[in-house]
């Protein structure tokens, strides 16, 4: 079993990093307009293509989320974002001057499957107008359990997509109570039956540590029904508590949350768990037994990671869209309006709506190629640099150096964000304190 001591995990735990889903992070990104947002599009036409939409429609709010999304009943609000993603689909693809080769496509959220059959067939037929997707496309959706019926499986099938992800955080009736979000086992047990009847060939499952009243006896009872359903891949995330960034955070009890060392046996003992019954670790946080794609990705190199965590196609360009949407593509990062009603008068006006980005110079494209072999192959080769405190780092048993490489150990996998900002320039003094704290 993976350990560390308290000691390192206290001093390395103190320190805010980011999480490294970019380089450089979005913090450090400035305000851009429609113009930069065009230029991004038009430099990454004529290669392959991952595409990203973001459906931010919730029926409910769960207490712990920290994504962009909204509780709404009104289908007017989601007939004006239908509207707007067709305009904003027509601009990007317009700005790019080709059908780009989509090799990708993940429905995010909020909750995508918020949206009925009917408008889930909308928003496929919108993309597939304006861009052309390769025969065996890995085509991926979030779905929520409590709110996702057969009968959107089968659209969602028939329009082919052939990946499902849904979150579990924790089976605990009482832990879900704290966090607002009831679902039973059996509920989420029968949607799995369902997907795998129809023909999905990947599921993931999501869970979450550092909830209220977990401990790692509770949390082995979810261990055990999640490895009982056998899902291709497992993402394990911890709760980031930020009641001052997100205010409905505030509905948990802070005094119910668990403290450091808690949390990491929570996740040690999910990891041993996971490993035992099949699973392969995949860089900081995901599983994927070795039959699925993500664990091919790994060893053929072809793993990346950014806003959607860990994905496969490393080479395509990210196009993104929807409120607070991310492209990476064409050698910059492009966000969107956050907003809904924001976003979709931009699109309504006749502008993209790009609002914050960033330009990589040749220097940032170097360290965040070496940040991404950390996370996703535990190693990166660094050149003849010796980036400041990775000394300390190697003094701690988080990383061995060998010769021009970074190799990270075991137990720096436990802290694989703090052995990252080691190679961040923009850390030090530059970057605003508003970072996530470190994740284990």
């Amino acid at each position: 079993m993976v350990s560390i001591s308290n000691e390192l995990l206290a001093r390395y735990g103190s320190v805010p990093v980011p999480r490294y889903t970019s380089y450089p992070p979005a913090n450090v990104w400035g305000d851009v307009d429609a113009a930069f947002g065009r230029e991004a599009y038009a430099r990454g036409a004529r290669r392959p293509l991952s595409l990203y939409v973001h459906v931010p429609f919730c029926r409910k709010l769960c207490f712990y989320c920290g994504c962009n999304m909204v509780v709404t009943r009104s289908q007017p609000l989601v007939e004006r974002w239908l509207n707007a993603l067709e305009r904003e689909v027509a601009m990007v693809a317009d700005a790019m001057g080709e059908p780009g080769r989509v090799v990708q496509l993940h429905l995010g959220g909020g909750t995508p499957t918020y949206l009925d059959p009917g408008q889930l067939e909308r928003v496929l037929a919108v993309l597939r107008s304006r861009f052309q997707f390769e025969p065996g496309a890995e085509t991926s959706i979030e779905v929520h359990p409590p709110v996702t019926s057969v009968e959107q499986l089968r659209t969602l099938a028939g329009l082919g997509f052939t990946r499902l992800s849904m979150g579990v955080q924790d089976f605990d009736p009482e832990v879900q109570q704290r966090v607002n979000r009831p679902q039973p086992y059996a509920q989420t047990a029968a949607l799995i039956h369902a997907a795998r009847e129809l023909g999905f060939q990947s599921i993931n499952v999501d869970l979450m540590y550092g909830l209220p009243l977990q401990t790692v006896e509770r949390f082995e009872r979810t261990l055990d029904q999640v490895i009982s359903l056998r899902p291709e891949r497992v993402a394990l995330f911890g709760y980031a508590h930020m009641p001052s960034l997100k205010r409905h955070q505030r509905m948990i009890d802070a005094k119910e949350l668990p403290g450091a060392a808690e949390r990491l046996a929570l996740f040690t003992r999910s990891l041993e768990r996971l490993t035992v019954a099949g699973w392969r670790a995949i860089g900081l946080d995901h599983f994927a037994l070795t039959t699925d794609e993500l664990f091919r990705a790994r060893d053929e190199g072809t793993l990346r990671r950014n806003f959607m965590g860990y994905t496969t196609c490393a080479e395509s360009e990210v196009v993104a869209f929807g409120p607070s949407a991310i492209s990476e593509v064409g050698g910059a990062f492009v966000q969107n309006a956050r907003e809904v009603h924001d976003w979709a008068a931009r699109l309504e006006a006749g502008q993209l709506p790009a609002v914050r980005g960033w330009r990589l110079s040749a220097d940032d494209a170097l360290r965040g190629q070496q940040i991404a072999r950390l996370f996703c192959q535990l190693e990166a080769d660094v050149g003849d640099a010796e980036p400041e405190g990775l000394a300390q780092l190697a003094a701690d048993g988080l990383v061995v150096r060998e010769g021009s490489k970074v190799r990270v150990t075991e137990t720096g996998r436990l802290l694989l964000r703090n052995v990252a900002a080691v190679l961040d320039r923009y850390l030090a003094g530059a970057v605003s304190q508003r970072v996530h704290s470190t994740a284990v």
